[in-house]
């Protein structure tokens, strides 16, 4: 069974993306999306595109600013709660407390002040490896914790400018948790040793990217929690780049 299609990981990414903040760490998909909106200062803020968007969160709060908003996912259990809380403005779900034990929560666009731009999101599911040709033009790609899941990271990031505008930007967030589960050690484009240089996923970037990108400000981190259950978390730090289409 695929993970991301429990109910489990269902409820834990709807708390993570409308819930409450934990340990006083802020709400990572709406800082996520904060941090695009900075970097696109003066640039045109007209189509985005949120791969691997999960339950919306960050699709939703890149619409404050863009015109319009696509959110991708390859997991239908997540895009399904996405365009539940697009069409219906509520999502309800379980917050699980110890064992089968718990309790159902609401999420509501009105809670996070969200509700008016629903209209200008939508969600469908997709293949970030595999997408068809016709997601393209964008002013923005914001990939949030995607790198790590992908099966072929570095033909990915070899195609982002192929679906950019010119002096278009991308935003990667990732803690790099490598498992070969997801992407297999042939296909890792850092963490490992090369001629007994270490090699980081940040320098694999840097190499796929430069080709067509420029990096426009050194990286950011960003922690976030995951609520398991009421004792069990998850806090995790993840490192932000931002890169501009210069060619």
């Amino acid at each position: 069974m695929n993970l991301y299609e429990t109910d489990e990981l269902l409820g834990q990414y709807m708390d993570f993306h409308f819930g409450e903040s934990h340990f006083g760490v802020g709400n990572y998909p709406a800082r996520c999306a904060r941090l695009c909106q900075d970097l696109m200062a003066g640039i045109s803020k007209g189509r985005a595109l949120d791969l691997g968007c999960a339950v919306g969160r960050s699709t939703f709060e890149l619409a404050r600013v863009f015109d319009h908003v696509t959110g991708l996912d390859l997991s239908n259990r997540f895009i399904d709660s996405a365009n539940e809380m697009k069409r219906d403005g509520q999502k309800r779900y379980f917050l699980r407390e110890q064992g089968d034990l718990g309790r159902h929560v609401t999420a509501t666009l009105v809670e996070v002040d969200l509700q008016s731009v629903a209209g200008k999101v939508e969600f469908a599911v997709a293949d970030a490896c595999n997408l068809p040709t016709d997601y393209c033009d964008y002013d923005l790609i914001f990939a949030g914790n995607l790198i790590d899941r992908l099966e072929d990271p570095r033909a990915f990031l070899a195609s982002l400018h192929k679906r950019l505008v010119p002096g278009g930007v991308v935003v990667i967030s990732s803690p790099y948790t490598l498992m070969e589960e997801y992407t297999p050690r042939p296909n890792w484009i850092g963490g490992f040793e090369q001629n007994g240089v270490p090699i980081t996923v940040l320098d694999g970037m840097r190499d796929i990217l430069g080709q067509h990108f420029e990096m426009m400000q050194d990286p950011v981190e960003l922690p976030f929690v995951i609520r398991e259950t009421r004792r069990k978390y998850q806090h995790t730090l993840a490192e932000a780049s931002a890169w501009r289409r210069i060619r």
